[in-house]
Formats: C-alpha cells, sequence, structure tokens
C-alpha cells in the first residue's frame, strides 16, 4: 500500500504514462489485469490554456481506472498553475508534472526534461499546482539532464521542500533517452533519501522482477512501459507466454472494443489507432505473416474481427520478446506501424 496525499493505491505495479498507448482503454485493460493505478497521457498545458478540445478529451477516464493521475507538462509558471485548476474540474486524485520527457520538442523548450535545468522553477510549480487545486502532486523525473549534471539528489529536495507527495524516477538522464541501462542503484539512492513515496522506472521485463526491484532498492512501486505495449499480462503473476492464443485473442478483441466504445467515428479511425496496439499483442508469437500484413491494412472492424477469430495457433505456450524499438516510449508520438 502507498499514499500519496489522501489517496491510498494498492498494488506493487502500474502502467507508465506513455503517449499514443496508455489512453482510457488499455489503462481499462492494465487495471483489470493488475496496474494499482492509472496515468493519462501527457498533456499540454499551454493547449489546455488555450481550450483545446482534442487535449482535454485526453483526461477522459471511466471510475474503474481510479486512482487516476492526469500528467501535465508545460514550462510557464502561471500557464502549468492555471491549466492544472482546468485539470482539477475533472475530478482526477492526484496531478503530476511531467519533468522527464526526453523529446526535443518538449525538453529543449523547458518543458519535460527541460525542467530538469531549472528545479527551482519546477518547485514553484508543484506548489503553485498544489496550493490551487487542493489535490496531491507527484512529479516524474530523470536523473539529469545528461551525464555531466546528474542532479537528482538536488531535485529531490527542491520537489519535496515544495510539497511533492510522491516522485516516479526513470533511471536515465534526458541526454540517454531510452538508450543504454537504467541506474537502478541511483533509484535506490533516491529512495533511501525521501521522505514521499518513490516509483522506480526502467527496463523493467516483468511482475517478478518488478518485485525484485521493490525489494533490492526499497522503491513503493514500480512503472512499467515498454515491456506493457500489448502486454497486459506483465501485470500479473503468469507471464504472456503461458497464455493460450484464443486467451490473447479475446484481450486483442477486448481492447479493440474499447477503442470503439471509447473513439466512436464513423469511419476506421479507432481501427487505426489500435493497430500499434495490435501489432504488439502478435510480436513472436508465431501468428501468420499474410493475415499480420492483412489485419493491418484492413479498414471494416467486422472484417478484422473475422479474419482474426480465424487464426488458428497449435501452441499453447507462445515465445514473447522484449521491445527492440528505443523510440516506443512514454513521451515520444511515433508510430509503431
Amino acid at each position: 500500500m502507498v499514499r500519496v496525499g489522501n489517496v491510498i493505491i494498492e498494488g506493487d505495479v502500474a502502467l507508465s504514462p506513455m503517449a499514443g498507448i496508455s489512453d482510457s482503454p488499455y489503462r481499462q485493460i492494465t487495471k483489470r489485469f493488475g496496474s494499482a493505478f492509472s496515468y493519462t497521457e501527457f498533456v499540454s498545458t499551454e493547449q489546455l490554456k488555450l481550450g483545446n478540445a482534442k487535449s482535454l478529451d485526453m483526461f477522459r477516464f471511466v471510475e474503474m481506472e481510479r486512482p487516476i493521475v492526469f500528467q501535465i507538462f508545460g514550462s510557464d509558471l502561471d500557464t502549468v498553475v492555471n491549466a492544472s485548476e482546468i485539470a482539477a474540474e475533472q475530478k482526477p486524485d492526484i496531478i503530476d508534472l511531467n519533468m522527464g520527457c526526453s523529446v526535443s520538442k518538449v525538453s529543449h523548450n523547458g518543458s519535460g526534461a527541460g525542467l530538469l535545468k531549472n528545479i527551482r522553477l519546477a518547485g514553484k510549480m508543484i506548489e503553485g499546482i498544489r496550493n490551487r487545486t487542493n489535490l496531491p502532486v507527484t512529479a516524474k523525473i530523470r536523473l539529469g539532464w545528461d551525464a555531466n549534471s546528474l542532479n537528482y539528489l538536488e531535485t529531490l529536495k527542491v520537489l519535496e521542500d515544495s510539497g511533492v507527495s510522491a516522485i516516479s524516477v526513470h533511471g536515465r538522464t534526458k541526454a540517454m533517452a531510452y538508450t543504454g541501462i537504467a541506474d537502478w542503484n541511483a533509484i535506490g539512492e533516491i529512495k533511501s533519501r525521501a521522505n514521499v513515496p518513490i516509483y522506480g522506472n526502467g527496463d523493467v521485463q516483468s511482475y517478478k522482477e518488478a518485485l525484485e526491484k521493490k525489494k533490492t532498492y526499497g522503491v513503493d512501486l514500480v512503472l512499467i512501459g515498454r515491456k506493457a505495449i500489448g502486454n497486459p499480462w506483465v501485470f500479473g503473476k503468469t507471464p504472456k507466454q503461458f497464455f493460450p492464443w484464443y486467451q490473447i485473442k479475446d484481450v486483442i478483441l477486448e481492447h479493440l472494443d474499447l477503442m470503439l466504445n471509447f473513439y466512436p467515428s464513423s469511419d476506421d479511425y479507432a481501427l487505426i489507432l489500435f493497430r500499434k496496439h495490435f501489432i504488439k499483442y502478435i510480436e513472436n508469437i508465431g501468428f501468420p505473416e499474410d493475415t499480420k500484413r492483412l489485419l493491418l491494412s484492413v479498414t471494416s472492424v467486422n472484417e478484422f474481427k473475422d479474419t482474426l477469430e480465424s487464426v488458428k495457433m497449435d501452441s499453447t505456450i507462445l515465445e514473447t520478446s522484449e521491445l527492440n524499438n528505443e523510440n516506443i516510449n512514454c513521451e515520444t508520438f511515433v508510430s509503431l506501424v
């Protein structure tokens, strides 16, 4: 159990926020599979301030996703604080300030990981959001801008002094993006100095490994990002490879139906959005290549479902592999297909 302000979180692992991935349909799936709470995709405070309906729509959620954390990003103090009030009107449990996005168009404008260069400003944002919304405020950080500016302990102190309720730590620098290996020793060092809950994030491949990270480094909870794409089983004790095809297929169809309900349209919009999930559900499980190509091109939902239902795979134990595309992460806007 983790207490974040007045919010109680039950569980050991949770889905990390990922742009284009961690929308409400997939959050619903992962919550059912064991994700302890739900992060929204990160939302621009500048766009919230401008009244952008699409940005506000990214906060849509259903009650079963709670505790729900709205993640926001921005570089201007007044804009971030004012936008947090707009976000709070949608009744989240927690608001999270993104200080970890490594994408250039975000971080080089002073948002996301750019705040690691201006942690005093980040602290003022935390304090401002907390005072304006009366909600617990958390932050997602990295270890520093690069190897020569590992300021994570200073960041911890500033954020704690500003009233942060919890901090999630990705064990890489901004310069590393998603290359190299996450430094869990640094995450453990942060935890050993912290007075608030610390979530660890980086390279976790399974529920078993998440529990090992908790035990070894003392973190309160572990976030799983890239390994969770097409793999909600990662939040439970039994890995995906031990499930037969028909059960994987049922989850695929459940996820698609949630997408269709959440993104109603007269065209194939939801189906197109779903492709980036689908390609990971079937990755390295012996799925027929010709059928895969067909399913990634069809525009009829009924044809997609009928074709998927027709797929027969005899193996009851499926081989899965790690995600190798380092561009798949919690903040990039890269399509998987």
